[in-house]
């Protein structure tokens, strides 16, 4: 692979915890050095600044239904184990064909209204209400992540997609399972994946039998009312609700716990914040531009495709750092300060144009509702003392966070 740079190509460990904990500075070296970057351990070109990023999402040379490719790359035997999986993937939108996404994304746009999503606050309120009254009652200390950040988004998506919420623990288990397609690709966390996400479609073809019998105004009747009209197939939705399942609150979930430790972190915004809830939007996309809330997405080539000076050949991976795009400091003045004061934001979070986040409305009010409450009901939350978070490496370069220890 030639480089357009004359200097040496830059050579990281992408995939080691130790380049996960700082992630952001190799993004600055790559960024300002060598911004169009193949990476031969993840056979793919690593894209860091904000106006490339942008304009690869844009770009319909650059297909968003990678996944196939990732598989190709597996050994045969592999291949056969992970056929039922790779199918269901290549169902789902966002990663099947640029005209079956935009098909679903239509589809989901009758439900995901601005009015049905500020409908959703008092609900959105009351759970959040209801985990802050079990934890109070717990005393001492609780786990922010199992117990707060994880909960509360899972359950508004569980009620969308008219799942009883007795169930909620078994769609935690499958999420955790499924995070392994999206990461470094390890056959045996893949048939894991796999066989989590057979379950959640088995699991769905009841609850959508069940609303067939008794329907309500949820994502389930849109998806009925759609294959009336001959839009989807059965397995589609059964597809695509395993989907909504896990991304209807990773993200949310990420945004709350790594949002909650940048507020812990940077004292001087946190108390602007308990002082002022006038900020808490500014607040909330702050923690989406600085918390590398989603790291990267990938996407294929169909064709070739120039980033400056270099070229980009057909059928080959490139991964997006939307972490990267949101530290870039010709889009954001000093990028690396935490500031919840910080408007206009053109953080990349969520996507761009056509793949931009239909839930995106939605993590942002859940958001809102929970530091809100939160705040005026445990302005004084704190960490445990002498306690630190808990990180799982998520490669390339990202880290989950698993336990933020906090006193109410």
């Amino acid at each position: 692979m030639s480089q357009a740079t004359s200097h040496p190509p830059l050579v990281f460990d992408l995939l080691s915890p130790a380049s996960a904990q700082d992630a952001q500075s190799i993004f600055h070296r790559l960024r300002a050095q060598e911004p169009i970057h193949w990476s031969p351990q993840l056979q793919g070109w690593v894209l860091t600044r904000h106006a490339d990023i942008a304009n690869a999402l844009r770009d319909p040379r650059l297909v968003a239904g990678p996944m196939t490719g990732q598989f190709e790359r597996l050994p045969e035997e592999a291949r056969k184990q992970l056929l039922p999986l790779r199918d269901a993937v290549n169902m789902w939108m966002g990663h099947t064909t640029h005209e079956g996404h935009l098909r679903f994304q239509s589809l989901l746009k009758r439900y995901f209204t601005p009015r049905t999503v500020e409908n959703l606050r008092p609900r959105i309120q009351a759970i959040t209400d209801t985990l802050l009254d079990a934890a109070a009652a717990k005393g001492g200390s609780i786990d922010l992540v199992q117990e707060l950040a994880i909960p509360l988004p899972s359950s508004v998506i569980a009620e969308m997609l008219g799942v009883p919420l007795t169930d909620e623990y078994m769609l935690q288990r499958w999420s955790r399972d499924l995070t392994a397609v999206f990461s470094a690709f390890d056959v045996q966390q893949l048939l894991r994946s796999q066989q989590s996400v057979m379950e959640m479609m088995n699991y769905m073809r009841d609850v959508l039998a069940q609303h067939r019998r008794a329907p309500s105004e949820n994502i389930l009747e849109v998806f009925v009312r759609a294959q009336s009209e001959g839009l989807v197939s059965e397995e589609e939705i059964l597809s695509n609700c395993a989907l909504l399942l896990f991304a209807g609150h990773e993200t949310t979930a990420r945004l709350i716990s790594k949002g909650m430790l940048n507020l812990f972190q940077h004292p001087e915004q946190f108390a602007k914040l308990r002082e002022d809830a006038s900020l808490m939007p500014q607040a909330v996309e702050e923690m989406l531009r600085y918390a590398d809330v989603v790291g990267f997405i990938t996407r294929l080539t169909v064709a070739p495709v120039e980033f400056g000076e270099q070229v980009v050949q057909q059928f080959q991976m490139v991964y997006l750092s939307l972490a990267a795009a949101n530290r870039d400091p010709e889009v954001f003045a000093e990028p690396d300060r935490f500031d919840i004061t910080r408007k206009p934001s053109k953080h990349v979070a969520f996507g761009f144009g056509s793949f931009y986040c239909l839930g995106a409305a939605l993590a942002r009010l859940e958001a809102q509702v929970f530091f809100e409450t939160l705040l005026r009901r445990f302005p004084h939350v704190r960490p445990v003392k002498d306690t630190q978070p808990t990180w799982e490496t998520r490669p390339p370069l990202n880290r989950e966070l698993r336990a933020l220890p906090v006193e109410l």
